[in-house]
């Protein structure tokens, strides 16, 4: 399991099992027929596209949804769907963005402000709900703990889903469930990359690294001026991470 096993409380087995129990429950529950997962080339969507096609078999798809994306995130998506039998679709979505930029009067815009960079993931939540729309399925979302503890996603975007197949793992578990899951070395290995902008990584966004991040979660020791950053940011992403408020009046 790597450096870092002691961040990983289960056996990767063990969390395999249950999850993919899970994922089954859900869809059961749900009436509908099965999932539909949005493949980036990154860790945890190859883990969510994995077990789903273990558990559900034809029942699920990956989508690849370039938006301006490099073209490694792409191959390395595809890498994963040939290697473990998963259907894909493509949808490609640089007009799609550069239109909307237009329609908004903001075309050539600094491409590294929020409210230009999450229009990338609120495209592709649109897509994969048109997709599971027709198909009579769920929409399985790729956001694992260590992200959903500081609210490192995009609201109604990524953060758009039906169900959280990983969301109780931190990062380093999900890694040592893709090692037992035989997810291709490469990927294990690549830093993680929401995939926003050129050379952008989601441990220099966040300003701190998973293995800190996740030891803070875990309740292990981590150094003052990490634990201000990330109570930083659950204050920050507060609204991300809680119930939409709703006005009481009776």
């Amino acid at each position: 399991m790597g450096l870092y096993a002691y961040l990983v409380r289960w056996e990767p087995s063990h969390i395999v099992e249950r999850v993919s129990s899970w994922i089954k429950e859900q869809v059961d529950s749900s009436g509908l027929k099965g999932v539909v997962v949005g493949m980036s080339g990154g860790i945890d969507s190859s883990v969510v596209a994995v077990l789903c096609r273990d558990v559900l078999g034809d029942e699920m798809v990956g989508v690849c949804m370039p938006c301006h994306s490099r073209q490694e995130d792409r191959e390395d998506a595809y890498l994963v769907a040939e290697a473990f039998g998963i259907p894909m679709e493509e949808v490609v979505l640089d007009e799609v963005f550069d239109a909307l930029l237009g329609a908004l009067g903001v075309a050539g815009a600094d491409t590294r402000s929020n409210a230009v960079i999450n229009i990338k993931p609120r495209l592709r939540m649109t897509v994969l709900y048109h997709i599971a729309n027709v198909r009579n399925y769920l929409v399985a979302g790729t956001g694992n703990r260590s992200e959903l503890e500081v609210g490192y996603f995009t609201k109604y975007g990524d953060g758009g889903v039906d169900i959280l197949p990983i969301g109780e793992l931190v990062k380093h578990e999900v890694r040592a469930v893709a090692e037992y899951l035989g997810i291709p070395k490469k990927l294990i290995e690549k830093p993680p990359s929401a995939g926003l902008w050129e050379e952008q990584t989601d441990e220099g966004e966040m300003g701190i690294t998973y293995e800190e991040l996740d030891r803070y979660i875990l309740g292990l020791d981590v150094s003052e001026e990490v634990k201000h950053r990330i109570e930083d940011l659950k204050l920050k992403n507060a609204h991300k991470r809680s119930a939409v408020p709703v006005c009481k009046i009776y």
